[in-house]
């Protein structure tokens, strides 16, 4: 390992930028390869004709291999063409982002010049943000991603213009400006191959080629078009497997160029800083997962991520020993400070995590509107548990399902507890005991061995709780008809929006690289479809949250590691899940009855709906 300064560093970085050059040539010399390889037919052709000319290939036999030749040439030299237009035009996947103007962040895109003058590189041209905790170089220099970006006007038209830097949005929040700065550093050092001519050439070749293989599943292509975007898919797809390892490791070069030459700008703080970008990531995820996620499908986005960041983290590091003293960094400048306005920041990038993680619109609308945090545990919490336990109830009633709480002849208020909790404590057949074995003399085939394993048995067992399948079933096939039912009314208004956009006078294309190459939104989906009983068991969980708010001394509170939490006697209830578990999976009522009166929940008094 190199030392921090000195010709070590200069050493290892100019192997690095060698390394990538190398890498760079090796790649242009495939595109080369098959410029040749597209030209070889027409050079053929021209020696044949000149041989004719001069009179050294004369008679029928070179007139017809040279009209055989030509027509080759000539079908060959159009669809070289027709590769290479498509390569050059097709739009390469662009990460979506929250642009950052210079106006609306003067303090950050200092901090980044200044860095950039420090490691003696070229500046990146615009700063982006992303709901991520990752950060890189992001080449925009498409005349696409330029029509689309208004401000990276001032570029040059010949693609050679500095990349964009994009930078995770819970880094701003979470890190000092310190900290930032040092974790930064690599990532501007590495501008500095970029602006090499031969990287970005192979870059931009390479991005092509990979922009080209999606052109195939671009809507609206008629059956004519889409067979031809077929074949120069195959074609780009084998000169992409061609330069695809030196590819990789030119990127790999100009990464260990880019770290050798960020040593020599604060290398201890980046040390410390690396702990925090793992931490962020800790806690990032799981405010995604446990807090976002659940406001997400109830159709509400939380508007400041970024700043609940902080809080996840700071909770973590109180739970945590090997977080301990992390939040004592919170009295120093956060790199948020650099911004003009970080609520607006931090509400956009919000949104943008919806898009991207849980595929919801664009703009906040009627069924899609932002929530803060003080209005969680009412917006978001209650009103889940009461959705949960309608859906329950209504589920119930289609199933037919009688309520026992008031005695056969008494008429019930409204939905109980004790409903629910009867239908899955019914004792069914897996509950109750198994006939006693047939005595070994009366079976012909049963074996002598005393110790023989009757494994036949165990696969017709029969279930745990029929009812609790029956019921998870259906409770599936609701929601997957309420999800559909989203999904559709998403679409209209995505579609009716387009639809007025284009209509718009002087309308540009709306760019579509935020629908990625995989398929629509969300690109990244936090979790996988819930089985059947998990779904069970999240709704008579908040059938009992319910109860207990509107019984006992209760209230719907957020955690923020953990998401919506019940709050009893001011301290959150972390002892509820395993007993609604017992009662979905084994119908054993006994332990979730003794937490109810503990807790002083009354389960036959009924509860508000939404």
């Amino acid at each position: 390992m190199y030392g921090v300064s000195g010709t070590g560093a200069v050493v290892g970085e100019e192997w690095g930028a060698r390394a990538a050059r190398s890498r760079a040539l090796a790649v242009l010399r495939v595109r080369g390869r098959a410029l040749g390889l597209a030209v070889l037919p027409a050079a053929v052709a021209v020696v044949l004709y000149a041989g004719g000319v001069t009179g050294h290939f004369t008679g029928s036999g070179w007139d017809t291999a040279r009209w055989v030749v030509t027509v080759l040439a000539v079908l060959v030299l159009l669809a070289a063409t027709a590769v290479a237009l498509v390569v050059a035009r097709a739009r390469p996947a662009a990460t979506p982002t929250v642009e950052l103007s210079e106006s609306a962040a003067p303090d950050l895109y200092r901090l980044v010049r200044d860095l950039a003058d420090r490691l003696d590189v070229p500046a990146p041209s615009a700063i982006a943000l992303t709901p991520d905790c990752d950060s890189w170089l992001e080449d925009r220099t498409h005349r696409a991603h330029r029509a689309l970006h208004k401000h990276a006007a001032h570029r040059t038209s010949d693609g050679g213009g500095a990349p964009v830097l994009v930078i995770g949005s819970p880094f701003l929040w979470w890190m000092r400006v310190a900290e930032l700065r040092a974790v930064l550093a690599p990532v501007v050092a590495g501008t500095g191959p970029a602006a090499h001519p031969d990287i970005a050439a192979a870059r931009r070749f390479v991005r092509g080629l990979d922009a080209a293989v999606a052109v195939p599943e671009t809507p609206g292509l008629d059956p004519f078009r889409r067979l031809g975007a077929h074949g120069v898919g195959q074609v780009a797809r084998v000169l992409l497997r061609a330069c695809r390892g030196h590819a990789g490791e030119m990127e790999r070069g100009v990464a260990a160029a880019g770290s050798e030459r960020a040593q020599a700008v604060d290398y201890g703080v980046r040390i410390v800083a690396q702990e925090q970008v793992g931490l962020a990531y800790a806690g990032w995820d799981r405010l995604l997962t446990r807090v976002a996620l659940p406001a997400w499908r109830m159709g509400r986005w939380p508007a400041k991520l970024d700043a609940g960041v902080v809080s996840a983290l700071t909770e973590l590091s109180r739970r945590d020993r090997l977080a301990d003293g992390f939040s004592s960094r919170l009295g120093e400048r956060p790199a948020c400070d650099l911004l003009e306005e970080p609520g607006a920041v931090d509400e956009a990038t919000s949104l943008l995590a919806a898009r991207l993680f849980h595929g919801g619109p664009a703009e906040a609308g009627p069924d899609w509107s932002p929530v803060e945090w003080s209005q969680y545990p009412e917006e978001v919490v209650d009103r889940k548990w009461r959705t949960d336990a309608a859906r329950l109830h209504e589920v119930l009633d289609r199933l037919g399902v009688a309520d026992s709480s008031a005695g056969p002849s008494a008429a019930p208020d409204g939905p109980t507890l004790t409903r629910v909790m009867a239908h899955l404590s019914v004792a069914p057949s897996a509950k109750e005991q198994p006939p006693a074995p047939a005595d070994a003399s009366d079976d012909p085939d049963a074996s002598d061995d005393p110790d023989g394993d009757d494994l036949s048995a165990l696969d017709d067992e029969p279930q745990a709780n029929p009812a609790a399948d029956a019921l998870a079933g259906a409770l599936s096939a609701l929601l997957a008809r309420e999800e559909a039912a989203r999904e559709a009314r998403t679409a209209a208004t995505a579609a009716e929006a387009a639809k007025t956009a284009a209509a718009a006078p002087g309308a540009t294309t709306p760019h579509l690289a935020v629908s990625g190459p995989d398929g629509p939104l969300p690109l990244f989906p936090l979790q996988p479809p819930r089985t059947g009983r998990d779904l069970l068991a999240d709704h008579v969980t908040a059938m009992v949250c319910c109860a207990a708010v509107d019984t006992a001394e209760a209230a719907p509170g957020l955690d923020w590691l953990d998401g919506p939490a019940l709050i009893v006697g001011g301290e959150r209830a972390s002892d509820l899940g395993p007993r609604v578990l017992a009662l979905v999976e084994d119908g054993d009522p006994e332990p979730l009855r003794a937490w109810l009166a503990r807790t002083g929940v009354r389960p036959e008094k009924p509860v508000r709906l939404v």
